[in-house]
């Protein structure tokens, strides 16, 4: 099992599974874990080659075994790098993963070429964190773009950097983008409701979002104004509520108890 938290001891609560970014741990997730809505149960999970799961390895496919293995019958709910582990769940063990929530997520690159081109400057980058170490590569990591709108006190730099070089490069080279095989050609084989989100100013994952809400019968797309790609820490209220109406809707907290048939007695 991977290391993880629950948050919450009604077991008859419906359980939320929640799988972080890269660079980041399970604890990475307080800022919305504290203002979703309490009756449910949520579990925070330290993703392979993460925090306390610096150790586990693996590709994405033998990854979701490993959620399901811990978080079992839940609605998953990843964030980049934990959107595409939730993802291969929900394709791998349909059957326990109950709903998906995706924020800024993607179902791999489909272009050949791309993905090799990915594959290759992935590799180069495991490398690279190996040689200068975490601490300056999580400077890095949140100096690009993408971060440009992520407030210096929700970035949880001091966190990211519980990490090891070695465990975030094992888990670049193993499941980065550029090692997922694509699934956009199996997106129509979900049943589970999914809701979509996504920020308005991270246009390249915009256009992904719209292109999974059109592959995925039973989704809802929500694309958040005033946020780039960590849209949950920079509209951490926003996101809450949409999760917790999207819940609401399509998920009850309490668990329905198992129906028990008596034989009838002569």
């Amino acid at each position: 099992m991977l290391a993880h938290t629950i948050h919450g001891t009604n077991l008859q609560a419906k359980r939320v599974a929640l799988v972080h970014g890269f660079t980041q741990i399970r604890e990475s997730w307080a800022p919305l874990l504290n203002i979703l809505p309490d009756e449910y149960q949520y579990l925070t999970i330290d993703a392979p080659g993460h925090g306390q799961s610096s150790h586990v390895s693996g590709d994405l496919v033998q990854t979701a075994d490993q959620l399901v293995a811990t978080a079992g019958p839940a609605v998953y709910c990843g964030y980049s790098m934990g959107a595409r582990m939730c993802l291969h769940a929900a394709l791998g063990h349909p059957e326990a993963v109950k709903g998906l929530v995706l924020i800024s997520g993607t179902a791999g690159i489909a272009d050949d070429t791309e993905r090799n081109m990915r594959r290759q400057a992935d590799r180069e980058l495991a490398q690279h964190i190996l040689d200068i170490n975490v601490d300056k590569f999580v400077d890095e990591w949140l100096a690009q773009p993408m971060f440009s709108s992520l407030p210096i006190d929700a970035a949880d730099r001091a966190m990211r950097k519980i990490n090891t070089a070695r465990g975030l490069a094992n888990n670049l080279l193993a499941m980065g983008t550029g090692s997922q095989l694509p699934l956009w050609d199996r997106l129509a084989e979900l049943r589970m409701h999914v809701l979509i989100i996504t920020g308005a100013n991270d246009t390249k994952f915009v256009a992904i979002a719209k292109r999974l809400q059109q592959s995925i019968t039973s989704s809802q797309l929500e694309i958040v104004t005033n946020a780039g790609h960590a849209v949950h820490y920079e509209q951490p209220p926003i996101v809450a509520a949409l999760i917790e109406q999207w819940l609401s809707a399509h998920q009850p907290p309490i668990a329905k108890p198992t129906a028990i048939k008596i034989a009838p007695t002569n």
